[in-house]
């Protein structure tokens, strides 16, 4: 019998297992390296003022600071988990904990924005060599559905509350020592997931084989650069800017190449195979829209609360707790103890559906909206939403992976992640302004016009992401018909259980 794309990719090799009793001490560590990435998503989004006056940094090239982590790390994913498969995953996630820690130090000693933004490039190429290892190592360790389940309920809870996290941490860095520790405080977090990595992890080997696909890297990384690029700098400059529509046009024709190479390549950086699967395919849409819901979400309530409602920036992090909390709730208590006991569609859409109930919230805004009243109910029903429907989406977006292509296969489940917080982040910000500004002209008058116009613009902008939630989750009703319960050992060719070795559990 031979595996299809729907079973198991094959057991663990010898000496990829952990003792039973350090797998969780080892997910702890892997937890750990992912909310270091996680958090440099947000964190130094509110330390970005005052770095920018204190390194007299231009607001033309200010958003570089945040531009160039999320171009480093989306577009260089595909090439990290192909890395890890080759030199093997623990060694590759300690490479890229050890540059993490390295290069924010060189970021926290700054003296010139360049050098700021030269660190954060760092950081993204760094984070993209270790956020591929981190899934693929989890999906080694935990063999079994049941404790599976559990796994990516507190990884995907790590994964998609981080960014909150960051706001939260940035704002209290930032106001009670200096926007410099938003980059020092990943040395201690990396020293202690290194520590961790070396005693707890599995080592499965690297293989030789799997070479370097140069020009599927040049054609791939790059397009995924642009197109992250591209939508970076839509949310800013509009969508006629010429900068932004050679970019588009470029992802274009590189991801096209790509995919002409991909299908010609004995040895490909992105198996088709991995993308082609009904179930596997349509997870890693949703993580992608998913994460273009929560982002645009995190952004206007971030806008709501700090420029609208006169929040301090530790104010607004506090604030945003809610979501974050309830995001852990979902992904841990609901995700982690029914995946091993219900097929992964079953908390998908609900998952999807408590979302766009939440962005259904939010198109009532208005300037005088309470945060008790409107503002947290939303922040609950999304973060609620979200963390029940990652935790499954991850799972069969890397489920039937056969064992060679883990780390690639958990570096597209980031990418699509990364893309989808890029668009949303730009699409959904375009929508706003472009709402704003309707109502500024068609309202001449008034007393807080301006106010109103802002608020009306993120109102319209949450209506799209609404009908965005609402046609994924309908997708996932159609399409997603996995169940991984159903697969047992004795589906796995006679080769794979030889390879097994060690029995986690």
């Amino acid at each position: 019998m031979t595996t299809t794309d729907n079973e198991p990719g094959g057991a663990a090799a010898p000496g990829a297992a952990p003792l039973p009793e350090r797998r969780w001490w080892g997910l702890a560590t892997i937890a750990l390296a992912q909310l270091m990435i996680t958090l440099d998503t947000t964190i130094v989004t509110i330390a970005l003022p005052t770095a920018q006056s204190d390194l007299d940094l231009s607001d033309a090239n200010r958003q570089w600071v945040v531009t160039a982590y999320t171009l480093a790390f989306g577009g260089l994913l595909l090439l990290g988990g192909r890395v890890a498969d080759r030199l093997g995953r623990k060694h590759t996630l300690l490479m890229g904990v050890l540059g993490f820690a390295v290069v924010s130090g060189i970021g926290g000693m700054a003296q010139s924005g360049w050098m700021l933004i030269a660190a954060r490039a760092g950081q993204g190429l760094f984070a993209a060599l270790l956020a591929p290892s981190t899934l693929a190592l989890l999906v080694t360790m935990f063999p079994e559905q049941a404790e599976r389940g559990k796994a990516i309920g507190i990884y995907t809870a790590v994964l998609t509350a981080g960014g909150g996290l960051g706001l939260v941490v940035g704002g209290l860095l930032t106001s009670t020592l200096d926007w410099r520790w938003c980059m020092y405080v990943n040395i201690p977090i990396a020293l202690t997931a290194t520590v961790g990595a070396v005693l707890t992890l599995p080592d499965p080997p690297g293989r030789a084989e799997a070479r370097m696909d140069v020009f599927g890297t040049i054609t791939g990384c790059g397009g995924i650069a642009a197109l992250v690029y591209g939508f970076s700098e839509a949310g800013a400059r509009g969508w006629h800017a010429d900068r932004v529509f050679g970019s588009l046009a470029l992802a274009g024709v590189l991801l096209i190449v790509f995919v002409i190479l991909q299908a010609r390549r004995s040895t490909p950086l992105l198996p088709l195979r991995i993308l082609t699967d009904r179930n596997r395919g349509t997870a890693l849409a949703t993580v992608a829209l998913a994460t273009l819901g929560l982002f645009g979400v995190f952004l206007f309530l971030t806008y709501q609360l700090q420029t609208v409602m006169g929040y301090s920036a530790v104010k607004t992090g506090v604030a945003l707790l809610p979501l974050v909390a309830m995001n852990v709730l979902g992904a841990t208590q609901l995700a982690g103890r029914l995946l091993p006991k219900v097929p992964p569609r079953t908390l998908i859409v609900p998952g999807l559906l408590a979302a766009a109930a939440s962005l259904a919230l939010l198109t009532r805004l208005t300037p005088d909206s309470s945060y008790l009243k409107v503002i947290v109910p939303a922040e609950m029903l999304l973060g609620l939403g979200i963390g029940t429907l990652f935790g499954p989406t991850v799972s069969v977006a890397t489920s039937g992976v056969d064992q060679r292509d883990a780390g690639v296969a958990s570096a597209t489940v980031n990418t699509a992640q990364q893309v989808g917080a890029s668009i949303g982040t730009a699409l959904l910000n375009t929508i706003a302004a472009g709402a704003g500004g309707t109502y500024l002209d068609e309202h001449r008058n008034g007393t807080d016009l301006i106010r109103e116009a802002t608020v009306h613009g993120y109102a319209v902008a949450a209506s799209w992401a609404l009908g965005i939630m609402l046609a994924t989750a309908a997708l996932v009703t159609v399409v997603i018909n996995a169940d991984p319960r159903r697969t047992t050992p004795q589906s796995r060719p006679r080769n794979e259980k030889a390879a097994a070795g060690t029995r986690i559990g």
